[in-house]
């Protein structure tokens, strides 16, 4: 995959996302929105952001090697949060940091603001787009 960051657009968020990203012609996996339950179905971190991000970003995780490939591959991520404030934004980078650590998914992102998930506890929710190469 390539990953671009032209000139032309701005720099102020590229160390978190890529602005453009080709992926070669392949199988897509979509990784539907994943949430703060562990494999028991137990929520973590009830009311707090930064867990919850944690559980979800490790669930997305799982996902990836459940199709035996790694967050390189994601081409799309988008991020969904609950009465978003920008307060918020540290915290859950910080969680998928925690998780992915060197490998944290340089890719096509949208980080967006929701009024409610599925359920009334669940604060954080990420889905994924994947190029599977053939």
């Amino acid at each position: 995959m390539k990953k671009i960051n032209p000139d032309t657009l701005t720099s102020t968020v590229t160390s978190l996302i890529s602005q453009i990203v080709v992926a070669p012609v392949s199988t897509l996996a979509f990784i539907s929105g994943q949430v703060a339950l562990n494999e028991k179905g137990e929520l973590m971190g009830e009311g707090n952001y930064g867990v919850q991000a944690k559980q979800v970003f490790f669930n997305l995780k799982l996902a990836l090697e459940a199709i035996a490939t790694g967050p390189e591959n994601i081409v799309q991520m988008k991020i969904h949060v609950v009465n978003h404030r920008p307060e918020l934004v540290d915290s859950i980078f910080k969680a998928g940091f925690e998780v992915f650590g060197d490998q944290w998914p340089l890719t096509a992102s949208t980080f967006i603001g929701v009024q409610a998930l599925g359920f009334e506890e669940w604060l954080v929710e990420v889905d994924a787009i994947v190029s599977i190469s053939n």
